[in-house]
């Protein structure tokens, strides 16, 4: 049944892409972030390259439908807001190289892969959301203090399955090995307040309302709710903590782009990911999304600047990342599953 459901969806994909196959200008984006959030960005570079981007959004089995389709997919770029699913697209084959000086440029190497199999275009740090009435923040310093017994009770969560909290576990396996990430996993779990759920604005909304006084969260999901009158007052009450200063440095995580192995419009699909390089678009990743950009020199928003900057990777700042986790974050993403299974974290 579930093959046929993703052959399903995949056959609407094909036709609806191919309503424009008489267009010599035009790439077919796959894509893990809803397109009005990417409109911003596609619209102006339809405007500068007259290429029309048709974009395909899904949250799940974006991976299975590309090696479904094989050769005969429409797709000719993927984008994705998490490392690891960049990392499993490319360890199964269903990247293609790409060679942009353009890009070269833009991006540091640290945030391409190797082989030049895809490109990260921004980042975003996980950080600990904290009620500003009811946490002292002596109490925190690590991801680990998450554990403590103190916030049995108090800590909220969205689903540990979640490609964000994956993630996050996936750099703790790389840097303290699974006994270590399974007793974390299994901890935490017992200090929930409640059944994982929500998305990262929901943790926010539920510590505003007393429901817990903890969460893990990306800074971007703050800065889109300061600009939100009706969610300005969650986050209002909500301040965000950068863990392990003193440690690896705090968890970040990368949205990114690759070109399939069997693209149709390679040439303008590298146009595309030129374009999201650029001053321009990592100017809108920043401003727009409150994202930390990957260019050099791109000012964050006033809102970011107030979190802090990123160290030792694009300005110097406030705060430290870790970097030497995120090559391994995709390979590790399987074992990351099975200690969240194995915690009964959901």
């Amino acid at each position: 049944m579930k093959t046929i459901v993703i052959f399903l969806v995949s056959l609407v994909a094909f036709l609806s892409f191919n309503v424009h196959s008489k267009e010599k200008n035009e790439v077919n984006l796959y894509s893990y972030r809803q397109e009005f959030l990417l409109r911003p960005f596609l619209k102006v570079f339809e405007e500068k390259t007259g290429i029309k981007v048709n974009v395909f959004f899904t949250k799940k089995g974006l991976i299975e439908r590309l090696k479904s389709e094989g050769k005969n997919t429409p797709a000719d770029a993927v984008l994705t807001v998490d490392i690891g699913n960049l990392s499993t697209i490319a360890n199964l084959g269903l990247f293609q190289t790409f060679d942009s000086k353009i890009i070269s440029k833009n991006i540091p190497k640290k945030f391409r892969h190797e082989n030049n199999l895809w490109v990260g275009l921004s980042a975003r740090a996980r950080i600990i959301y904290y009620s500003k009435d009811r946490i002292d923040l002596k109490d925190l310093k690590s991801y680990k203090d998450l554990t403590n017994k103190k916030f049995k009770g108090k800590i909220c969560s969205r689903s540990g399955l979640h490609n964000y909290n994956l993630a996050l576990l996936s750099s703790m396996i790389h840097h303290h090995g699974e006994e270590y990430s399974l007793k974390w996993a299994k901890t935490l779990k017992e200090n929930l307040a409640r059944k994982p759920q929500g998305n990262d604005r929901a943790q926010v909304k539920a510590i505003s309302e007393g429901l817990c006084d903890l969460a893990l969260g990306n800074t971007y999901y703050m800065g889109k709710m300061l600009e939100n009158p009706k969610q300005r007052g969650w986050a209002a009450s909500t301040g965000i903590f950068f863990p392990d200063q003193k440690g690896v440095g705090t968890h970040v995580n990368l949205s990114g782009a690759g070109i399939t192995k069997h693209a149709k419009n390679k040439e303008n699909a590298i146009k595309l990911i030129e374009f999201l390089s650029g001053d321009l678009a990592q100017h809108m990743y920043a401003h727009v999304n409150h994202e930390y950009p990957l260019k050099k020199g791109v000012n964050l928003s006033l809102i970011v600047q107030s979190f802090g900057k990123m160290q030792d990777g694009i300005d110097k700042g406030s705060f430290k990342q870790d970097l030497t986790s995120l090559p391994k974050l995709g390979s590790l993403r399987e074992k990351a599953i099975r200690i969240m299974q194995k915690a009964g974290f959901n």
